[in-house]
């Protein structure tokens, strides 16, 4: 009885060490959104008429897999910010919506990518309230790291 309680811990030990917990084949990179090395778009402060497009281009890369991507708009009638660039765009008076625009939509990257580019023409209601907006897109790799790309983009009449 000892001999076979010994052996069940032993085998419960050595099980409990498998190279799925050692450090180095985890991922612990966070996925890249690249936006100089390709002609990137949005850029901040870019100025889109209402009923055009926003003609989406932009690359990701990981270091192991990309997973997928998120890409949402709305509005900035608050002047609240995402703090990921350093560039200071003009804004309108704050104001109240009426009809905002806001998309938000899921994209899956195929498996086994390192490298992504994301290309998407993004219709603008012609209807919507004209003024300031945030374009985000947020890239998650395969273990679940998170990159944010925020740029402040304005809605024309």
């Amino acid at each position: 009885m000892k001999k076979t309680y010994f052996s069940l811990m032993l085998l419960c030990a050595l099980s409990a060490c498998g190279s799925d917990d050692d450090e180095e084949t985890k991922d612990m990179i966070y996925p890249v959104i690249n936006t100089t090395d390709i002609v990137a778009v949005p850029t901040d402060c870019q100025v889109f008429k209402r009923g055009d497009v926003i003609p989406l281009n932009v690359l990701f890369t990981d270091d192991t897999e990309l997973g997928s991507y998120n890409v949402e708009i709305h509005n900035n009638f608050d002047h609240h910010t995402h703090s990921t660039s350093s560039v200071e765009c003009s804004v309108d008076a704050k104001k109240e919506p009426k009809k905002p625009w806001i998309y938000n939509q899921d994209f899956d990257i195929p498996s086994g990518q390192k490298s992504f580019t994301a290309r998407h023409d993004i219709a603008i209601p012609a209807d919507v309230d004209p003024g300031d907006y945030h374009f985000m897109v947020r890239l998650t790799d395969r273990a679940g790291w998170q990159q944010l790309h925020a740029v402040a983009i304005k809605i024309a009449e």
